[in-house]
């Protein structure tokens, strides 16, 4: 016979329920079923609204004030006192809209803030409930993110100890509540200074990024890597040390009745040019067993629509719905440059009795993505191929837009993701030190048809090896990965920004192996590979098995060494760091997938006018040194090199800062094109960086303020779908015809050899086959060969890729360096239009990378183009964007180039 459990948690047999008294068994059955009749009697009583979930934003009404007892109060007064507070914000920001502190951007005012990452505070609000909300059967509190130790009480109840920044909190909050006016409480806690006392007392640190320029931690022992908070705020060599606390994203009350539509996800089993074989997944928490009806709608991009409705059963507790449903001949999300980005709207409804209770909707894009990695005569592949297609992915780096994240604007998080499509970029990378972004980013790369490779938060600090961290991380990639994983545009899941070759190579981790032995480097060595070998990668295979995971960057998916030219992805800083080698040391290299490299170069004299004063501006100033990171501020000196190398000494501040941007795009581009060209030995190209987190001295083609640099310029044409490169090596000019369209063409290739006045000293064309999704050899050329005994420093050869007589790319080649040509001076004008729309500018004799600018008039003013060369009686109509006058642009307008930007040598 059968067992079944009593209604006290009893086993009890059937023959032993039949020896019951029948009275005895009618009110045992009544007593079970009294709560689900209730719960039935209250969920038919509401026709259509049982239990719909209700929403009650929170972020209104808050204050906050420095902790009681809080040893900075002695020093800050009134930050003791109860002061108006913004949520989603922090700390930080709430003290520079009360003006207690000042800005941390200007000038040296970084120091001026270190405090208040040190303090612990109070945030607090009253909020009514209503009748209706304490009518239901479930009210949660749901915060979206604390930064980042923080406790949490209602009403006097402590409900939450929150410790990671990336983590949704929710807490079942009713008992608690009551009708009118409650009281939310939020203290937080300094992550330094909760963490450094049980730091110090530990046998040892582990490695980890940048120790602090301001005394608040000593060196080597960082605090960090024990902590899940954006890595970036501890300081970066890009960046200033704001370690920020507060309540970063929203908070909100939630209540149901009986039953909550946790999750609904569109997961892609399989996606063709034939069919598109999905699955609607739901995540359904209900009260109760019963019968419900899930009825799927979705609308195609040509705004076709289809349903399908299924009867579910349901049990009390978490239930798993899947509807498996086919869609014929999809229309496929492309990575742009490939075909349209198209989305679907998926959307869903559960219903009860013939009662919706509740909805969802998702957008996403249907495509196949696959990490390629196979054996060749080079090696392994990497390389992403998106619907069966092999994409060459051009793109940059992507850090976190501000210091504070809810500066962060959906405007600018649009701006900046169209900047990058304009500069004929397909991907973007997260990287691992920021915070992931909200879902307005991804949105809007889906849209845009950018890929996305996808870090998960950890910044290159080795990571403990304690279970209880990894659990807390595991479910940080879980809630990450959920909420992320209907969005076509993420390509790849990535462990971590550098841990595994920082743990293999870096200096600091192999004193701290050789220090600590073999058996303790051992063991934090296995929970690193625990992490992100095991923890992530199977988050990512079960939440989202249609996207890669990749454990870390680089790597080689530990078949080997990390960071190798012949396997998974490559990190280059040998140029700029490291050996600090000249740009021409990119061509030395040919690795699988180049993920990071990168060349500083100062922002706009705008930008720097607009947190420097005039004094500042010089190269030693301790101040500009301020907004330089790396080095400790030396890398001033190390730009000032690279531009002196490259071109000779710069006239006075301006022209070095317009130099730098020469020198960060032209190298850029000569390591960006010889990947191009190297294809498909090489899959990819990632510069570092593409925006910045606050006006500096950094890695940037885009600055604080989103205006372009020379890079952005030059990326646009390095990176465009048909492109001619010519590079020169040795003596040697190699050229290649690099292609992304999906289908072959026939070309022209024109080879002209101009002296600097205009005189065309040697022609050449010849037909040229450019084939489809590849880098076609089209010729090499010594330096005798064309120049046939010109001055080389007087001469340029000029590339160009004509498609029915009609030039679609042209490269030029110099025959010494920039210094050393004898550039004439090109009698550049540039002439604005009535309208201020256009500006046309000329050129008599050569002039090479012509800049033109609108000044503090307009710094924001967007050109179709910058950054070119002008052959000899050349003229170019740009396209001007701006909100200014024409008047006023008219005044501001000028207009340089390389000649007389350095100091004239004998």
């Amino acid at each position: 016979m059968g067992k079944r459990w009593n209604g006290r948690g009893r086993l009890v047999s059937a023959r032993h329920r039949e020896r019951q008294p029948a009275g005895a068994r009618i009110r045992h059955v009544v007593h079970r079923l009294l709560p689900v009749l209730a719960a039935w009697a209250l969920l038919v009583s509401v026709p259509g609204r049982a239990a719909t979930l209700a929403a009650q934003s929170l972020d209104g009404g808050w204050q906050f004030r420095l902790a009681p007892g809080d040893t900075h109060a002695a020093d800050h007064p009134a930050a003791t006192r109860w002061l108006p507070a913004t949520v989603p914000g922090t700390v930080q920001t709430d003290l520079l809209a009360a003006k207690l502190v000042p800005d941390p951007y200007l000038r040296d005012n970084e120091a001026k803030i270190q405090w208040v990452g040190l303090a612990d505070w109070q945030y607090r609000t009253q909020f009514e409930v209503d009748a209706a909300t304490l009518a239901r059967r479930h009210v949660d509190l749901v915060f979206d993110g604390l930064d980042t130790f923080a406790d949490v009480s209602l009403n006097g109840h402590r409900l939450l100890a929150a410790d990671n920044m990336f983590r949704r909190w929710r807490v079942p909050a009713k008992a608690w509540l009551h009708a009118g006016a409650n009281t939310l409480e939020v203290t937080l806690h300094s992550p330094i200074a909760r963490l450094q006392p049980w730091l110090l007392k530990q046998p040892y640190a582990l490695p980890g990024e940048f120790d602090s320029a301001f005394g608040d931690e000593p060196e080597g022992k960082q605090t960090a890597n024990y902590v899940r908070k954006a890595a970036y705020q501890y300081g970066w060599d890009w960046g200033p040390r704001i370690v920020t606390e507060g309540i970063w994203k929203g908070v909100r009350l939630e209540s149901w009745n009986t039953l909550r539509l946790a999750d609904f996800h569109v997961a892609q089993r399989k996606v063709d040019a034939d069919a598109a074989r999905l699955q609607a997944q739901l995540r359904i928490a209900s009260d109760l067993a019963g019968p419900a009806r899930v009825t799927l709608r979705w609308r195609a991009p040509d705004g076709s629509t289809q349903s399908l409705m299924r009867k579910v059963a349901l049990e009390a507790g978490d239930n798993q719905v899947s509807l498996p449903f086919q869609i014929a001949h999809p229309e496929r999300w492309w990575p742009v440059g490939y075909g349209k980005p198209n989305l679907y709207d998926f959307h869903v409804d559960v219903a009860l009795h013939g009662d919706v209770v509740a909805s969802a909707g998702r957008r996403t894009g249907l495509r196949s993505v696959q990490l390629l990695r196979q054996k060749d005569r080079w090696g392994r592949s990497f390389a992403f191929v998106v619907n069966g297609v092999p994409i060459f992915a051009k793109g940059a780096n992507v850090i976190p837009l501000d210091s504070f994240p809810n500066r962060v604007t959906t405007a600018r998080i649009d701006a900046m993701l169209q900047s990058a499509r304009d500069a004929n970029m397909n991907m973007l990378r997260v990287w691992g030190g920021g915070y992931y972004p909200g879902d307005a980013f991804y949105a809007e790369a889906d849209k845009l048809g950018l890929m996305v490779w996808q870090d998960f938060m950890f910044g290159g600090a080795i990571t403990p090896y304690d279970r209880a961290f990894r659990d807390n991380v595991r479910v940080e990639a879980v809630q990450q990965v959920d909420r992320l994983r209907d969005h076509p545009s993420i390509v790849v899941w990535v462990g971590n920004n550098e841990v595994e070759t920082a743990w293999e190579s870096w200096d600091t981790s192999l004193d701290f192996q050789a220090r600590q032995g073999k058996a303790e480097s051992a063991r934090v060595e296995q929970g690193m590979r625990e992490l992100f070998d095991h923890t992530l990668r199977d988050v990512v295979a079960t939440q989202s098995p249609g996207v890669p995971y990749w454990p870390s960057t680089p790597s080689s998916d530990y078949d080997g060494k990390a960071n190798v030219l012949d396997d998974g992805d490559y990190h280059y800083w040998n140029v700029w760091s490291g050996k600090a080698l000249p740009p021409t040391a990119y061509l030395d290299v040919t690795p699988r997938f180049q993920s990071e490299y990168g060349l500083q170069s100062f922002p706009a004299m705008a930008t720097l006018r607009s947190v420097l004063a005039p004094s500042d501006l010089d190269i030693d100033s301790p101040v500009l040194r301020a907004h330089q990171k790396f080095d400790k501020g030396r890398g001033n000196r190390r730009l000032l090199m690279y531009v002196e190398r490259e071109y000779g000494k710069p006239k006075d501040f301006a022209s070095l800062v317009y130099l730098s941007q020469v020198m960060q795009a032209e190298g850029i581009q000569l390591a960006a094109e010889h990947l191009r060209a190297s294809r498909p030995q090489s899959m990819g190209s990632l510069y570092w960086q593409l925006d910045d987190v606050w006006p500096g001295v950094t890695w940037s083609s885009i600055d604080y303020y989103g205006r372009w640099k020379a890079l952005q310029y030059h990326a646009r044409r390095f990176y465009a779908p048909l492109r001619v490169v010519a590079i020169r090596q040795r003596g040697v000019t190699h050229v290649s015809l690099v292609s992304d369209r999906t289908a072959a063409f026939d070309a022209t290739l024109r080879v002209r050899v101009l002296d600097m006045d205009g005189k065309t000293l040697w022609e050449h064309t010849q037909p040229a086959h450019v084939a489809a999704l590849a880098s076609t050899p089209a010729g090499d050329y010594t330096d005798a060969q064309l120049l046939h005994g010109a001055d080389p420093r007087r001469t340029v050869a000029v590339f160009e890729l004509l498609d029915h007589g009609k030039p679609v790319s042209r490269h030029l080649v110099y025959f010494d360096d920039a210094k050393d040509l004898a550039l004439p001076d090109p009698g550049l004008k540039a002439v604005l239009s009535a309208d201020g729309r256009r500006v046309t500018v000329s050129a008599r004799q050569l002039a090479r990378e012509v800049w033109v600018d609108f000044g503090d008039t307009d710094p924001d003013a967007r050109l179709s183009d910058n950054a070119f060369d002008l052959l000899p009686g050349e003229s170019v109509t740009l396209h001007v964007h701006s909100t200014a006058d024409p008047a006023s642009l008219r005044r501001a307008l000028t207009v340089r180039s390389l000649y007389g930007a350095t100091v004239a040598t004998p």
